[in-house]
């Protein structure tokens, strides 16, 4: 077995297709399908000048961060704004290498933790509510990532999600009924245009996490592949083990689920653009009701003694 394109020894075979390359094509080909991503779906415009990028420190948020950076590098007046939150997850989150790399690279990082945000940790919020953590977690950091990117007047929102997050996602909404969320998924989120969001956009999409972890591992990116604790007892890690298992027996599923999605994508949007986009009373942040879930998450955890 040898590499498709050069005849030098693999270092991964890619199962949907079934071909195998060495590291030198494979990290030309990751990086040639996360370009035309985000050409064919016209993820940044001339007018996109200042650019946030969501960083956990783990291996798809701090590939997407070198990515980034070589745009950047290319393009001069492009800035980048490294956009990171700490839930307060007990001997999980580090940040260190990431702080590193901005400084080395001059990028600009700014760093929000729940405890000063929210009065309170995600370990210490789960301890008092029961709740479950990853429910939590999502809202307050979705929370942070667009009102602080807001106010860093950034254009644009650049996260690492992958085809597999992506698949796991619809999955997740379909077995939930969920069809509005679905909605505001895909290489582009959002239904609506409105100032009070900065639209996120996914150059990963057509990329699983295995390129993705193959990617990281390659460019020897200092990043702990440990996953975060509360992730084992999650309904996503029911999902993606339902969702392997099956990839595994189908190998082509999770790029038939996404092309598929993708296909129906447009009338999702359209069906769901009718819904009323309102400002919280307490935060001012766009939300469906009269007060967001954030708002009405804080005030509950207040009133638990």
């Amino acid at each position: 077995m040898v590499c498709k394109n050069c005849k030098n020894n693999p270092v991964i075979n890619l199962p949907n297709s079934n071909i195998n390359l060495c590291k030198g094509c494979f990290l030309k080909y990751a990086e040639r399908k996360a370009y035309k991503t985000i050409t064919k779906y016209k993820m940044f415009g001339p007018e996109d000048k200042t650019i946030a990028v969501g960083v956990s420190g783990g291996k798809d948020s701090f590939s997407l961060l070198y990515f980034m950076n070589k745009i950047a590098e290319k393009k001069k007046l492009l800035k980048l704004k490294v956009v990171s939150v700490d839930e307060g997850i007990k001997c999980y989150r580090d940040l260190k290498h990431v702080k590193e790399y901005c400084k080395e690279n001059k990028i600009e990082i700014h760093v929000y933790s729940f405890k000063t945000e929210f009065g309170m940790t995600l370990d210490d919020m789960v301890k008092k509510t029961g709740l479950n953590p990853c429910s939590i977690c999502g809202v307050l950091r979705r929370f942070l990532l667009n009102s602080k990117s807001r106010e860093l007047k950034a254009n644009k929102i650049v996260t690492g999600h992958n085809l597999d997050d992506e698949a796991q996602s619809i999955l997740m909404n379909q077995f939930r009924g969920g069809l509005e969320r679905s909605a505001r998924l895909g290489p582009v989120t959002g239904i609506v245009t409105d100032n009070r969001f900065v639209r996120r956009v996914k150059p990963f999409y057509f990329l699983t996490e295995k390129e993705m972890t193959a990617y990281c591992f390659l460019k020897k990116l200092p990043v702990d592949y440990g996953e975060c604790p509360y992730a084992k007892s999650s309904y996503r890690g029911e999902v993606r083990d339902l969702l392997n298992d099956f990839t595994a027996k189908h190998k082509e599923t999770k790029h038939a689920l996404i092309n598929s999605f993708l296909s129906i994508l447009p009338l999702l949007k359209k069906e769901y653009a009718k819904v009323e986009i309102k400002g919280c009373k307490k935060c001012g942040e766009p939300c469906s009701g009269e007060i967001c879930k954030v708002c009405d998450f804080i005030k509950s955890l207040k009133g638990i003694s």
